[in-house]
């Protein structure tokens, strides 16, 4: 039986005071990043010590299975479950029939990954690859008791709960990777940790949501949850292809120890958009579900989040690019130093990347799904291309591609969905620019002292050091220096400062949701 979910909650008071939402929201945002800001500092400790551990032949070989494991995780069936957030209402019998599309399209990728993996180790030319993915089907049956209690409880804004398990899954994982690294388990920790992390998950958000039901295969007039989930299924579709297609082309033409350093430059590059960005992804789509009909909210909110994600992205990515090399020598060690020249270029790329995928969730709040279909399309098209050309100047060649397929991306989205919320390309300009141009000061800046300064034989570790305190001060002053309002806009809303004193922060129709 269904118990007292997240879903009830939401649903007793539909009328709430727009100082209610906006609380809730910021609630919302504060526990998402929170708890993914704190288990990602549990994951990356553990990471760090598993990478001096471990080979990058043994990174080289796991991002071979990633790839694979990518490519079916489209179809797991997780926008089935979405479809119940950007819903005006959801029943019981909704939820059962979600849970058992969840159900039956999981059982199914476990299925082919396990009969299917000495394909895709002939593929590779690795016949460990045939095991590893084996082992990893067992993450595709744990995907149900995970993706239905959390999108009910996202339904509700009720992230508190999320992030209680979130971390208790961080810390099963960390602990299995140090475990299985220090007894010699090479590429089988990178295996087991998120096996680990998965099953707490799952246990933990089924347990928490008192999400107890049992599954409908009857999916009678279930054309909406097929529908938005279907046009969501083939989006996560072409966005992996335009995100995997770099490993999948590198591992067939690359040996294992140079995927390695291109596989963990890529980690390195993207924690940010990778590991921050989706949180406040997931809260801004329920929020723009329940504005959904006031497309000047929606537009205040969307720039407000372009503006100030950017104060915090922008420094980050020129800041990677300028000090990639001691960042790594410093964090991985001397036998990674190879992946530097690859983490500078990605870096610059992701700075953009980071405000692309900021649309999706306007798209689906807006129930237009299929614009975020064809703007994944157009990755899927533009990245594989980029890089099929950018190989015949081996792995720097593709990570060349980056910077011309990011921009390419950026404005074909902007070309499609801003103008859902009468935005033109100038206005996205606007809202990146308070954080963009004090941050490329930045850079250039740090980059005059590390070449004129900073002593390139002083270790890595204080000229690190150095470097960082030397962007901060820079970063620090040109923002109080040009962008004093900006700084007071996120001031207001960390310290939640009363909406009469600034009508923008207001979530009612006409004002401001995020």
């Amino acid at each position: 039986m269904v118990g007292e979910t997240a879903e009830n909650k939401a649903g007793t008071d539909e009328k709430e005071s727009a100082t209610a939402f906006r609380d809730r929201v910021r609630s919302a945002v504060i526990w998402r990043s929170g708890s993914q800001i704190l288990a990602q500092i549990i994951t990356w400790a553990s990471t760090l010590l598993v990478i001096r551990l471990l080979n990058p032949a043994d990174y080289g070989l796991f991002a071979m299975t990633q790839a694979i494991l990518a490519f079916l995780t489209f179809l797991n069936g997780w926008g089935f479950a979405s479809a119940l957030v950007q819903s005006d209402s959801v029943d019981p019998f909704r939820i059962r029939q979600a849970f058992g599309l969840l159900l039956l399209l999981n059982a199914m990728l476990a299925a082919i990954l396990f009969f299917g993996g000495p394909l895709a180790a002939a593929y590779y030319g690795q016949p460990k690859v045939a095991e590893l993915l084996r082992v990893q089907s067992l993450l595709f049956l744990a995907i149900p008791f995970i993706a239905l209690p959390e999108v009910i409880m996202s339904r509700a804004l009720d992230f508190r709960r999320q992030a209680v398990v979130n971390l208790a899954a961080a810390t099963a994982g960390a602990g299995t990777a140090l475990a299985c690294a220090l007894s010699g388990f090479g590429v089988w920790t990178l295996v087991y940790a998120p096996l680990a992390m998965f099953w707490t998950r799952a246990i933990g958000l089924t347990i928490l949501a008192r999400l107890l039901v049992w599954p409908s295969f009857d999916f009678k007039g279930c054309g909406q949850i097929i529908g938005f989930g279907s046009a969501i299924l083939f989006s996560q579709l072409f966005w992996l292809v335009q995100s995997q297609s770099d490993v999948f082309i590198a591992g067939r033409l690359f040996d294992p120890h140079a995927l390695g350093l291109y596989a963990e430059a890529l980690f390195l590059s993207q924690i940010f958009m990778a590991k921050f960005v989706p949180p406040l992804n997931e809260v801004a789509f329920p929020a723009y579900s329940r504005i959904k009909d006031d497309p000047a909210a929606m537009r205040r909110g969307f720039l407000k989040t372009v503006r100030l994600l950017m104060l915090v992205s922008a420094p980050f990515y020129c800041g990677l690019t300028v000090v990639a090399a001691p960042l790594v020598e410093t964090l991985f060690g001397p036998k990674w130093l190879g992946m530097a020249p690859y983490v500078q270029h990605i870096s610059l790329a992701l700075m953009l990347m980071t405000v692309q995928i900021l649309f999706a969730p306007v798209n689906n709040a807006l129930g237009k799904p299929s614009v975020t279909m064809f703007v994944s399309l157009g990755g899927a098209i533009i990245f594989p291309t980029t890089f099929l050309i950018g190989s015949h100047w081996g792995l720097i060649g593709m990570a060349w591609a980056w910077l011309v397929a990011a921009p390419l991306l950026l404005l074909y989205t902007v070309r499609l969905s801003a103008r859902l919320i009468g935005l033109s390309l100038w206005d996205i300009v606007r809202a990146m620019l308070p954080g963009l141009a004090p941050a490329l000061m930045m850079a250039i800046g740090v980059e005059l002292a590390a070449e004129l300064i900073v002593p390139f034989h002083w270790a890595a570790p204080i000229r690190l050091g150095l470097l960082v305190g030397l962007g901060v001060a820079l970063y620090g002053a040109l923002l109080w220096t040009f962008e004093r309002e900006v700084i007071a806009e996120g001031i207001q809303i960390v310290l939640r400062r009363d909406p009469a004193a600034d009508p923008g922060l207001t979530a009612t129709p006409g004002q401001d949701a995020i």
